[in-house]
């Protein structure tokens, strides 16, 4: 295994949007691909017909694109293994079908789903397998003149798998170990569908994978229970010795830590659980999107990787090169990992502490814009690198920094109570004569004069200050003071403190 080349695969259903849960394991299939000098592939598992919804395949696409996360080949990518999509691969399963049914490994099955339902009915926890196949109407109870001539009629049928019972099967986990499970509890799972002439999960994922030459098959630990019966395909093709290794990672579970995380957690406490925003064409409903939520990719990126998976060290800001470097597959949590969405925020505040105020300003002067305000580029940079340490979202900093831009209408009920004194008024009338002659109203400029002229006038600077901002802002909270009137210039602060004097007194 060691010289064996890496190839992963990431093999969604096209059957909606991409749940953040398979996000995170693309993103894990990602960094072991890339730490090994390996290939990570895309492939759509679309077998089941049914369940296929327009517009799912090119949202996947877009979640990878918007999230940095690179294929090497696939759906879209091409390659030398394709196709990729496994509808178009009908005649190759055909083909691994006949195999198994040449070599005694499966068995062609004719029991219609009332049958299997009455059968469900008559016997307590009933399940197609060794100690019920022979009661069933299957090519092991018929003769074969009788099989073709159903096959001849039409009759549609499936092709089950035939577990032998007394069986350990043993799956080496990268992430749990020695997983044993004992072949009599297995059911012989459907690998073939005459309806739609196309094969179940089981049977399309197992070739796909040989044929395609994976290394390793990173997944859900949802799939656990599936693994024992993947090996026992991979013996009856007689393929055990190419068998790719498993790793099956642990679950993202609800904020509160029981149960999977789902859609409706995210309705409930007011988070996403998709990369893009999703529009269902079948329901019409709309679904919220990190992306439009106001995330950036590198957090989600970032977040993701922590759920499930610890370096081991103190560090939790990881770039994508820096999280390659530092991903160890074995030292994933068996155990589910708690969906703190709260902490998902806390890194896109980090992230928007790491930018530059350039990009910030760039992001937030559509905002400004959108809000009626015409400030130059270089005022929006000004105020973000005042204020972005204060928000989680470049979305959020308007409604703290409007009064950056907009002279407040009215004053703050609470804050006047508490921090307009009667004598406010003709200290702020004193103070806009001190203001009105300093020449350079710079922050530099303004602060010894203004508290030289606080110290020689014995007032208390909290009542200067706490009024002074009332007077600029409108309500008590924003940056240092003299940020705020170096900004707003001379003109401005004065226009402001004279208002406020007069509606306040």
């Amino acid at each position: 295994m060691a010289e064996r080349n890496v190839r992963v695969r990431f093999a969604p259903s096209p059957t909606g949007a991409l749940h953040i849960g398979g996000v995170r394991t693309a993103l894990y299939n990602y960094l072991f691909a890339r730490q090994h000098g390996g290939k990570l592939i895309f492939r759509i598992e679309d077998t089941d017909s049914n369940r296929f919804v327009p517009g799912a395949e090119e949202y996947i696409l877009d979640s990878f694109k918007w999230l940095g996360i690179k294929f090497d080949e696939g759906v879209s990518f091409g390659g030398e293994y394709g196709p990729y999509r496994q509808s178009e691969r009908r005649e190759i399963y055909k083909e691994y079908v006949r195999q198994l049914l040449d070599a005694g490994k499966a068995y062609i099955a004719f029991d219609t789903p009332e049958e299997l339902e009455a059968r469900r009915k008559e016997i307590q926890n009933f399940q197609y397998d060794a100690h019920t196949r022979m009661q069933m109407r299957n090519s092991l109870t018929m003769s074969k003149e009788e099989v073709d001539g159903l096959i001849d009629d039409g009759q549609q049928f499936v092709v089950r798998f035939k577990v032998d019972p007394g069986e350990e099967v043993h799956v080496n986990d990268m992430i749990r170990g020695d997983v044993c499970i004992k072949s009599d509890i297995l059911d012989d799972k459907v690998l073939y569908k005459s309806a739609d002439e196309l094969p179940t999960y089981h049977l399309a994922n197992i070739v796909d994978d040989h044929l395609m030459e994976i290394s390793h098959v990173i997944r859900g630990e949802e799939w656990l229970p599936s693994a024992p019966l993947h090996v026992l395909l991979y013996r009856a093709f007689g393929w055990e010795d190419s068998m790719p290794r498993f790793a099956h990672l642990p679950l993202l579970l609800k904020p509160e830590g029981k149960g999977k995380l789902s859609k409706r957690d995210g309705d409930r406490l007011g988070f996403p659980v998709f990369p893009l925003e999703w529009h269902d064409p079948k329901t019409g409903e709309v679904s919220s999107g990190y992306r439009e939520s106001g995330y950036f990719p590198e957090a989600v990126v970032n977040f993701l990787a922590l759920l499930g998976w610890n370096p081991g060290t103190e560090q939790e800001l990881f770039s994508l090169d820096e999280l390659v470097q530092a991903f160890d597959i074995t030292k994933c949590s068996k155990s589910g990992a708690k969906f703190d969405y709260k902490k998902g925020m806390w890194f896109n505040h980090e992230y928007i502490l790491r930018k530059n105020d350039d990009e910030i300003a760039g992001l937030f002067a559509p905002i400004v814009a959108n809000n009626g305000v015409e400030a130059t580029m270089d005022q929006v940079k000004q105020v973000v690198h005042m204020m972005k340490d204060r928000v989680s979202f470049v979305k959020e900093l308007w409604e703290l920094c409007s009064f950056f831009f907009i002279a407040p209408t009215s004053y703050d009920e609470k804050t006047v109570k508490k921090r307009w004194k009667e004598y406010s008024a003709q200290q702020m009338t004193e103070l806009a004569a001190v203001l009105e002659g300093i020449e350079d109203f710079s922050v530099e400029g303004q602060e010894p004069v203004v508290m030289k002229w606080v110290e020689d006038k014995g007032y208390k600077l909290g009542d200067i200050m706490n009024a002074f901002r009332l007077t600029l802002v409108g309500i008590g909270k924003g940056p240092g003071m003299f940020d705020i009137s170096a900004f707003l210039g001379k003109e401005e602060t004065l226009k402001r403190m004279r208002k406020a004097i007069e509606v306040l007194g």
